[in-house]
């Protein structure tokens, strides 16, 4: 079964909020780049997915936090996902290359952890994907309701056994 590395939105805009330190943002940064590594060792291919708005704001095409972040930036051989939604699969061409490459099953991690990753990780279940979710490797800011932590918890409860498999980064296996 061929295994990816989906990273969702690792942009600069997540880490540029001024008083909302994105949770646990640079342990999730590395944790991130070690399943980077881990997918390279393997062959397995590693996608990137990367939010766009149309809005005057920090996840507009080519501003200066619209890049990935550069501790995990992409090579020439990643796949790079532009997004206008926060369903990586919407409007893009994520699903044929999926097939293209013979990916049966995806490592999912990123951010946020309630919005686009919540969105994808449903989104490749209905499509007939196996899906890991790595769990020290997403990540979310404070809302006004829930802590980051609560956030993670509840996503990580509804999401895990149902639509994801949950494992920490160091325990996934790319084949």
């Amino acid at each position: 079964m061929t295994t990816a590395l989906l990273i969702i939105d690792m942009q600069i805009a997540l880490f540029s909020y001024e008083g909302e330190p994105l949770y646990r943002g640079e342990q999730v940064l590395d944790n991130i780049g070690r399943l980077i590594d881990g997918a390279w060792r393997a062959g397995a291919p590693v996608i990137y997915v990367q939010h766009c708005s149309l809005e005057d704001d920090e996840f507009r095409e080519g501003s200066d936090t619209w890049p990935i972040h550069p501790r995990i930036a992409p090579q020439e051989t990643n796949f790079i996902v532009k997004k206008y939604s926060w369903d990586a699969f919407h409007g893009t061409p994520l699903q044929e290359y999926l097939q293209n490459q013979g990916v049966q099953k995806l490592v999912i991690a990123g951010g946020q952890t309630e919005f686009c990753l919540d969105t994808t990780c449903r989104r490749a279940y209905s499509m007939g994907y196996k899906n890991i979710l790595a769990q020290d490797a997403h990540t979310t800011l404070d809302s006004k309701l829930m802590t980051a932590p609560q956030i993670i918890a509840h996503h990580e409860h509804v999401l895990g056994g149902r639509f994801v498999e949950l494992k920490p980064s160091a325990e996934v296996i790319f084949k």
